[in-house]
């Protein structure tokens, strides 16, 4: 049985620390290494030994009792969470944890939230126990207020699960007959549990995350490690296909020392073949020239990589991080750009005096295949921007350039980043035909659900227009970031549909449907009720009682919001949440208001309509008939002559038949 887990945790909480314990007992290393030291296997690159944190997700693999266990160590740090949650993609199991000192942080609650995305299960690991600030007790209530009810915290019967064998406590067997009925009724029924059945429906249920169960120890001190792992291998199974056609998951993208482009990607079914041409998306197919079993920087190579198993390739070049690849080709219809819930709340600008901006930009590409998040931009007046979560990403990716690539470079003062969407369905029509071109696509524009990002799909009957097209068009619709019309900032969160397109035996070229494409979806957005959207955080925040009364009021000053605040000791902890260009530098603020005694734990979770659009409008000026780049006009040909119809006249001069909106074409797949 081949298993995929990943530890995860708000930083600093020990996550590296516990999965170097465990690899130490697993005999993957010889002794735990230390993040102080820099000694650690998993963090191995050298700007996370020289800042102590873990920054890419690092991998090692083990066998334990039969089971082939691949581990993956994620980064705890908020400026980071998109690369965690690119692993998270590949989980089987989560170990989600929780320093029992400080109890249940804001970006857990993050993580948590995260995992259930994914629909992966978890296990709790208390960690910090040794501590004399350690409570339990307490961490237990917490995950049971913030994350879930449905949690169990394990003593003794983590013998009894382990080994499967001796009598399990009365309290544990009441907690898993709660969720399971076949359970429950020979408890009813006053019928002997035993350790190997409650193991059974334990399984399930946690399969299923309608059961969590939690364990206590230290990882510093090696304490409890290894009865963990103990009870989460008796606790967790897997089932994958292994015959039939290869499928798997690209979940990160690195490159070695030479440069050259390694894809890690997960076998989700079939098994992966050196040598093996795949299909990539977009009509890209790549050759895996071969195939590596990574154990930090370490590898092996591998003929074969079956089903369940983590590896690297080399050869695949035109496949990005969350997308499947398999060696079927797939259809125009239901595809999207791989979409994370981690998404950039800051912007910044960057500049080098001593490198060209095209390589500077160039590089900043290479950097984007392995963070798609980064969305590197080069702009008209020659400023390139890049998206990021905090000041701390802005810091390493200093580094990074300079480390890897030999590139001084600075950053502005990170800016907020805005999106834009729409709020009801629209169509849009492009029309590109200057003399010996031709070209018109009709798509539909729908608001999809917040964080989806761009999704494509398709009702155009292939008689109406050939699969080629229809696949060039979707190519179309992911190969740029489109503008909004606001601010011309990007464009998310939109379903695109493609009704109906039409191209010519003899003058249609390549690039007449791109400028189709982009002319539709800008002609829709004229039409459309665009909407400005702006990032969020959450915030939780810690200070004297006697300073509540002015936080909750500063909070509501910056358009923000609170639950009712919660007082222990003499300290209040107050929960809140807000727009991000309102509470960007508060850590600042709080320690003015509270003299510096107060501490705040922030994260971004998503975006929001905005609460100023009128004022950020205003301000952004954008003057969206002078971004030649982004026409809404359409060209048509008459008297062997192009002429420019402008966006409010298109729909007069459209060659076929238009749709309204909520009505389906006859024949639509």
């Amino acid at each position: 049985m081949r298993k995929t887990f990943g530890v995860l945790a708000h930083v600093d909480s020990g996550k590296t620390t516990f999965s170097e314990s465990l690899l130490y007992h697993m005999g993957v290393i010889r002794f735990p290494g230390k993040v102080d030291a820099g000694t650690t296997l998993l963090d191995a690159d050298q700007v996370e030994k020289a800042r102590g944190i873990t920054i890419y997700a690092g991998q090692s693999q083990f066998e334990y009792e039969g089971d082939t266990y691949c581990l993956l160590d994620t980064p705890g740090h908020v400026d980071f969470s998109p690369e965690t949650e690119r692993a998270v993609t590949v989980l089987d199991y989560a170990v989600l944890l929780i320093d029992a000192s400080k109890g249940v942080a804001a970006h857990a609650v993050t993580l948590f939230g995260l995992l259930e995305k994914y629909q992966v299960p978890v296990f709790f690991f208390f960690n910090k126990m040794d501590l004399d600030t350690a409570d339990g007790d307490k961490t237990l209530e917490e995950i049971r207020e913030k994350l879930t009810k449905d949690v169990f915290l394990i003593g003794e019967d983590a013998t009894v699960l382990a080994g499967g064998q001796g009598q399990p406590s009365e309290a544990l067997v009441e907690f898993a007959a709660e969720r399971d009925d076949g359970l429950m009724e020979r408890y009813l029924n006053g019928e002997e549990i035993s350790a190997a059945y409650l193991t059974e429906v334990l399984t399930h249920l946690i399969g299923e995350r309608r059961a969590f169960l939690c364990l206590e120890g230290s990882a510093a001190k090696d304490q409890g490690v290894r009865e963990f792992f103990q009870v989460f291998h008796c606790l967790t199974r897997t089932e994958y296909q292994t015959d039939g056609d290869f499928e798997g998951r690209v979940y990160k993208i690195r490159h070695d020392g030479k440069g050259q482009r390694i894809t890690f990607l997960k076998v989700m079914r079939g098994a992966l073949r050196a040598r093996m041409e795949l299909y990539c998306g977009e009509g890209e197919v790549g050759k895996v020239n071969e195939i590596r079993i990574y154990s930090g920087e370490k590898s092996r190579s591998a003929e074969v990589a079956p089903a369940g198993l983590l590896c690297g390739v080399t050869g695949l070049s035109g496949v990005a991080c969350g997308s499947l690849v398999g060696i079927r080709r797939k259809g125009p219809d239901g595809e999207r750009k791989p979409g994370f819930q981690m998404i950039p709340a800051f912007q910044a600008k960057v500049v080098s005096e001593q490198t060209d901006s095209h390589i500077l930009f160039q590089t900043l590409k290479i950097l984007e295949e392995e963070d798609p998040q980064l969305a590197a931009e080069y702009r008209e007046d020659g400023s390139i921007l890049v998206s990021v979560m905090g000041k701390i990403e802005l810091e390493v990716l200093e580094q990074v350039l300079s480390q890897r690539f030999g590139i001084q470079a600075e950053f502005s003062r990170p800016q907020v980043l805005y999106k834009e969407t729409i709020a009801a369905p629209v169509m849009g029509f492009g029309h590109y035909e200057p003399l010996r071109h031709y070209a018109e696509v009709h798509l539909r524009l729908e608001p999809a659900p917040r964080g989806q990002g761009i999704a494509f799909a398709s009702e155009c009957r292939v008689d109406v227009l050939g699969e080629n097209y229809q696949n060039l068009i979707r190519t179309h619709v992911f190969e740029r970031v489109h503008k909004g019309i606001l601010t011309g900032s990007p464009l998310t969160d939109i379903r695109i549909v493609l009704t109906a397109g039409k191209a010519h035996l003899k003058h249609t070229e390549g690039g007449d449907f791109r400028q189709a494409v982009y002319r539709a979806i800008r002609q829709g957005l004229e039409k459309a009720d665009n909407v400005l959207l702006e990032p969020y955080c959450r915030l939780e925040i810690a200070a004297g009682e006697e300073y509540a009364g002015k936080i909750m009021a500063d909070i509501q000053k910056r358009s923000g919001s609170f639950e009712p605040p919660e007082i222990i000791g003499g300290t209040v902890r107050i929960r809140a949440a807000g727009p991000a260009c309102e509470f960007m530098e508060y850590g600042m603020d709080l320690a003015a208001i509270t003299r510096g005694s107060g501490s705040v734990s922030m994260v971004t979770e998503g975006f929001r309509p905005c609460h100023n659009p009128e004022e950020v409008i205003r301000e952004r000026a954008y003057d969206k008939g002078a971004d030649k780049e982004n026409p809404s006009s359409s060209v048509f040909c008459s008297h062997g002559a192009g002429f420019v119809v402008n966006w409010d006249k298109v729909e007069e001069y459209i060659h076929l038949p238009l749709e309204v909106i909520g009505e389906t074409p006859d024949g639509a797949r």
